[in-house]
């Protein structure tokens, strides 16, 4: 690996499901000659069944946005040099405002939630998010998404079965505040801000957070001077982690990683 290569990916989770769901990255980025780490969120350092058996969790309930990106920053500046970033979902937003922060040496933000001010009226980006952002009930009790609403905001156009095993791997109980942090300025980029390369993927079949979401985040930069970089799936919805397809978006981000390490040297 060339000396100035970043040689860390640092995968950052998003909200609704545990750190495990990068298993299969890390050993596949591993096999590239990269270091991984997966850090949990805060609260989170457990296994799916543990957490959901814990529900409600008021421990979880307490997670906040601002406090989890100064968390993730606090992992980054242990490291003896700037990682790269790879997030999904809350983690993709994670991405860009650590790289808004110059933290990160670059970064991909998959299928991420949008900062403060990009929203749509799609049905299934309202349909999907509502539950989460749990109003009308007690902040202080964490959230568990049913089967029904992950099979609608998650695994739509899986088989059920696929939906199954992926629910009780994966799913856990999440932070009704950390959800509502991101229509907030806790969430709030300058899209003007120099920053590190950023690869954003959307997916055309994700309810939860459109393909049209996404390319209006993208779109934001555009008179930012850094590297912006967008690709759209056919065919992917938010759980990018299922199916052989989840290697479609490592190796996009791997093939785009290179090129940018290529334009640093």
């Amino acid at each position: 690996m060339a000396a100035n290569r970043p040689q860390t990916i640092l995968f950052i989770t998003g909200a609704f499901i545990t750190s495990a769901c990068w298993d299969e990255w890390k050993v596949y980025f591993e096999t590239k000659g990269y270091k991984t780490l997966a850090p949990s969120w805060p609260h989170k350092d457990a296994t799916a069944e543990v957490l959901r058996n814990r529900q409600p969790d008021a421990l979880v309930a307490s997670n906040r946005l601002a406090a989890l990106v100064d968390y993730y920053a606090g992992v980054i500046k242990q490291l003896p040099h700037q990682p790269i970033l790879i997030g999904h979902s809350i983690g993709g937003l994670i991405v860009q405002l650590l790289l808004q922060r110059g933290l990160g040496a670059l970064g991909a933000a998959i299928h991420p939630v949008p900062p403060q001010g990009i929203f749509t009226f799609k049905l299934s980006f309202l349909k999907a998010g509502w539950g989460a952002l749990g109003f009308f009930t007690p902040a202080k009790q964490s959230y568990l998404m049913s089967y029904k609403a992950w099979q609608y905001g998650f695994t739509n156009g899986m088989d059920d079965e696929e939906q199954k095993e992926y629910y009780y791997r994966f799913a856990i109980p999440e932070s009704k505040l950390i959800v509502r942090d991101t229509l907030t300025k806790a969430a709030k980029i300058n899209f003007k801000t120099p920053r590190p390369p950023l690869l954003i993927i959307s997916g055309s079949t994700d309810h939860s957070i459109p393909a049209s979401l996404n390319y209006s985040n993208f779109s934001k930069y555009r008179n930012n001077q850094s590297v912006t970089d967008y690709k759209e799936f056919a065919g992917h919805n938010h759980f990018v982690f299922g199916r052989s397809t989840w290697k479609e978006n490592a190796d996009h981000i791997l093939e785009w990683i290179g090129r940018q390490v290529v334009a640093m040297a």
